[in-house]
């Protein structure tokens, strides 16, 4: 027999103690829902089933103790730090669900400059740990936009890649070692080395697992060098999209590792630089050692150069540019300020491709989204992480809230133009989320998006969470079958 809401609030005050479980009303909804939900979140309403409880878990320990009453009892757990997600993640998919918080799990454990390595918990703030890196001449080289707001645990659980990604990778490249607590409370600990061939590579049944199999305690990642007085930018438009895909592709064909590799098409870069023109942008950064970042400048200049239409900007629009690429609460204030007042909503989708798909994805879902959904006042997006074989490409998009309510806006706009983003990129190849992850948002797409390698995603989910209780609808999307007692 299920337990009652008072009864799970009972048990986990027991377990930890009352000041570490939070049941206030207004807590429990905020809980219940991400920033997927924009346009519910700012008019304060909450159409997602409500937890039980906030669990402010302070170490391995409690996480064990949580994870293994919620097991016991088929209790559906969301694991969260920072609470950045934008893709549904976070969503408490079943009512009475815990919310398992392990920002108080805040500490740097170890700054190992010797093995270039920092060992700290999964609360940390990224924005704290590598401001204090850089004091010291180091950075972990991670910096997505939710730097201000994101925690190490939910960065390496949601696959995060951050704006430097051309050079330093994503977070799956940074990350040395880990723990993690499962279901059941066993706790594994993947030990700290810089390689290892004894079978499969264990650290990506953790990394991007997005609290659907395990509850990530510890995080290690690499150091770098902080050097940022040899810092290198460059700029140019260019007439033409295709043009511009092809002029990063050669960039990075040529071997070339630049920090950021970006290209704007006219529509987003008008939201970034006033020219009075609908030009599109390229974008790169050079950085690390002074004879590096100049022989990398160069190298760039001399390649995009050879492209027909190509102008070179002044590098100062650049750098002001980059100073101004994060979000922290401030910024997310602003903007629901600005909904309300407006009701004209931005959001973004993001995808990947290889280099011979990459323009017809962008092209066909920008065309498809302006002739489909109505009220579009900005179609656009840009390509911001790069590699040998491919791009990602972040659609960029707003549109008018018109003649529905908030509980509507969903199925009326945002969810169509996911729809037609993630066809246009099922049809030639690619992959529907590059960075932020399926969490529900896109999860009712996972078996067009594996595949026949489904079964390797299903059968850990099995194995590792046999009762489902972990992130329910994470991944794997809820169906509700009451013959199946995994409700996927």
């Amino acid at each position: 027999m299920a337990l009652s809401r008072e009864q799970i609030q009972e048990e986990l005050k027991k377990a930890l103690g009352a000041e570490q479980v939070v049941t206030d009303e207004t807590v429990l909804k905020e809980s219940s829902l991400d920033r997927y939900r924009k346009f519910e979140q700012v008019h304060e309403i909450y159409t997602q089933p409500i937890p039980a409880a906030v669990v402010y878990v302070k170490s391995t320990e409690d996480v064990k103790s949580v994870l293994t009453f919620a097991n016991a009892n088929g209790i559906n757990v969301v694991p969260r730090t920072g609470h950045s997600a934008i893709e549904g993640g976070l969503e408490t998919a079943k009512e009475n669900s815990i919310v398992v918080d392990g920002s108080t799990m805040n500490k740097v454990l170890k700054i190992d400059k010797e093995n270039m390595q920092v060992t700290c918990q999964c609360g940390v703030p990224l924005q704290d740990l590598d401001d204090m890196l850089r004091e010291q001449g180091y950075t972990t080289g991670h910096s997505p936009q939710s730097k201000p707001l994101a925690q190490m645990g939910g960065l390496v659980a949601t696959r995060s890649i951050g704006q430097f990604s051309t050079l330093y990778g994503g977070i799956e490249d940074m990350v040395v070692g880990l723990e993690a607590v499962f279901p059941n409370g066993e706790v594994c600990r993947i030990k700290n080395v810089p390689r290892r061939s004894v079978g499969p590579d264990i650290r990506h049944i953790i990394i991007g697992n997005e609290g659907a199999l395990c509850y990530i305690t510890e995080v290690t990642v690499k150091l770098f060098k902080y050097q940022p007085e040899n810092n290198v930018f460059l700029g140019y438009t260019i007439e033409d999209m295709k043009k511009g895909f092809e002029a990063l592709r050669a960039v990075m064909v040529e071997g070339y590792k630049p920090s950021i590799a970006r290209l704007y098409d006219g529509p987003d870069a008008s939201q970034h630089w006033d020219w009075n023109e609908d030009k599109n942008v390229l974008i790169f950064m050079a950085e690390g050692p002074a004879a590096v970042t100049k022989a990398t400048a160069e190298g760039i200049d001399a390649v995009v150069k050879t492209f027909e239409g190509v102008k070179a900007v002044d590098p100062k629009l650049i750098e002001k540019w980059f100073g101004g690429l994060n979000w922290g609460a401030e910024q997310i204030a602003e903007e629901k300020l600005e909904i309300l007042a407006t009701d004209n909503i931005g959001i973004t989708t993001e995808v990947s491709g290889c280099w011979d798909c990459i323009y017809d994805i962008y092209k066909n879902a920008c065309d498809r989204i302006m002739k489909e959904v109505p009220d579009m006042t900005l179609m656009g997006g840009h390509s911001s992480h790069s590699y040998m074989n491919g791009t990602n490409m972040y659609f960029v998009y707003y549109y008018n809230v018109v003649d529905c309510t908030p509980e509507e806006e969903m199925n009326k706009y945002h969810n169509q133009i996911n729809r037609i983003i993630c066809e246009e990129v099922i049809k030639y190849g690619g992959s529907i989320a590059h960075h932020h992850g399926l969490g529900k948002a896109r999860a009712h797409y996972v078996w067009q998006e594996y595949g026949s390698s489904f079964y390797m995603l299903e059968t850990l989910k099995k194995a590792f969470d046999p009762n489902g209780i972990m992130n329910m609808g994470t991944l794997i999307p809820i169906k509700h079958d009451d013959k199946n007692p995994w409700i996927f």
